[in-house]
This record gives structure tokens, sequence and C-alpha cells, in this order.
């Protein structure tokens, strides 16, 4: 069959109910709640059979609707499967425990991040209980280059994946402190692959300066990034290093929980400029 396709993908056929449920779902999870008429508008339906569609999904609680603004959002049972779908062993829930831990051991705000495409989602925040401290939220996007776990993240991937994100967006400054050129923000990757930890020096926000390390998987490839961020009047050299040591024990403990098991040379697996190949270690 040409393509490599199969008789079964040759003979699939979309079922459009079933489409337009999971259009609807996807139109809410990533909007504010919507009007009947705009999500008919989005499907391209009929206002009636939109109705009739939303109806059947308020019955099942996939969608609520609000008498009060007249709109449609996701539904409770949505959020039930999205926690049905979470694992003992999940990322979140490994690393929780040992943030806050680390919060005992720094007195700083310690965040867990992801990278998609050239931003840092957070998934899971422990506050430091000092008044003056990093604020921050779960689900915040921030660009990967401005912050330690963002160039954390990069340094981990292949350097012409890492150039590519970089070029492929205008790089905004944030402080004097931020880093815009992309050859000088790749200098900076190969040298967090070659030490195995990123810094931020006061080049997302004035006043505050972190720390990270890379999280790795148990195939060895790094699934996120934990930090430390301290304000920088309380920075010092002595305050640097012993935030470093914690971070890399939690970092380290994590990462066995997820099953990693660190090779002989304690190298960051995938780092920039690890690998001769081009390829994650």
């Amino acid at each position: 069959m040409k393509n490599g396709g199969t008789a079964e993908e040759a003979a699939f056929t979309t079922v459009k109910s079933a489409d337009r449920v999971l259009v609807v779902l996807e139109l809410l999870a990533g909007r504010e709640p919507m009007r009947l008429m705009d999500i008919a508008d989005e499907l391209e339906m009929p206002r009636s059979s939109t109705s009739n569609l939303l109806r059947t999904m308020a019955r099942r609680r996939f969608v609520e609707y609000d008498e009060g603004d007249k709109r449609y959002r996701i539904g409770s049972r949505m959020r039930e499967l999205a926690r049905a779908s979470e694992r003992e062993g999940d990322l979140v829930s490994l690393a929780q425990p040992l943030m806050d831990r680390l919060v005992e051991q720094t007195g700083e705000t310690v965040q867990l991040a992801q990278l998609e495409a050239m931003e840092v989602v957070y998934l899971a925040i422990s506050e430091s209980p000092h008044p003056m401290k990093l604020v921050s939220e779960v689900g915040k996007r921030l660009f990967a280059h401005g912050t330690g776990v963002g160039k954390t993240l990069l340094a981990q991937l292949d350097l012409a994946d890492a150039e590519q994100r970089l070029r492929s967006v205008e790089l905004p400054r944030f402080t004097p402190a931020t880093i815009i050129d992309v050859d000088d923000l790749l200098d900076g990757l190969r040298e967090i692959g070659e030490r195995g930890y990123g810094t931020d020096d006061e080049e997302y926000v004035l006043g505050c300066r972190c720390i990270a390390m890379p999280v790795h998987g148990p195939r060895g490839d790094t699934i996120a990034a934990m930090s430390v961020s301290i304000p920088t009047p309380r920075y010092d050299d002595e305050v640097g290093e012993r935030a470093l040591e914690a971070l890399r024990s939690a970092t380290a403990e994590l990462s066995r929980q997820l099953g990693w098991v660190e090779t002989a040379s304690g190298a960051a697996v995938g780092a920039v400029g690890t690998s001769g190949a081009g390829e994650p270690a």
C-alpha cells in the first residue's frame, strides 16, 4: 500500500459527532467560558445542533453551563478523568515532598518546570517562608532563555535543536542582564551541560537569582528541571553553594525515584555538547 499505510488506516473514517465533542473540549480548555453562539460559530454548526451536543455533554458532566452568564466551561467529569490519569509515580507527586524539604534546607522558593518549545511551564512550587521571596504560580509560562530552569532544560537538548528554538522567536530582554544574543546563549548552554547546572543572575527579574538542575526520567532523558530562587540581598557565594548541594541531592533523589540510573561518570545525560553524534548520551 502506498505511503506505508495499513488497510485499517485506509478504512478509517472520522466519526463527526465524536470529533465535535473533542473540538468543544479543546475550545473550552484553551479559552475563557464560551457562549453557545460562539461555540456554534467555531464548529460551523447550526445553533440547534450545537445546543443538543452541549446539553448531552452537560448531562454527562463533561461541560458545565452557568445560568448566570449563559456560558459553557469544562465540567467536573473532565477534572475527574484528569486526576484518574495521574499515576502514583507521577512527577509532581514525587517531587513535591522533595521540594518542601529543599525549602526547609534553603529557606528559599523551589520550583519544578518543563520545557515546551521556547517556554518553561511551571508544574509545582514550594514557597519560601520569608516575606521577601519569588512569587510565582503553577501553570505560569516564561521565556526559557531568561530563566535558570529554562536554560538548564535547553542545555539538555541536541545543540542543533537548541539553536533552532532560540532562533525561531525574537528573544525579549527582561532586565539589563538578560542574554538575547543566540551565540552567547549557546556558549552558556554548553557551559551548563559541562557543569550540570544552570543559573539566572537577575536575568528575568531584578533582585532575584536562581540555580537550577535537570531531572532525569527512567530512559535517561531530561523530563524537567528544579530550581531554587534566592533574592539577591540574601545571596552570596556560600549561600549559593549550599543551595546547589541541596538541589543536587533533591534532583538526584527525584531522578532515582523516577527510575533513572546514574552513569558511572555522573555526567548529565543528553547535555549539549556531550554527545559527539548529536544524540542524547
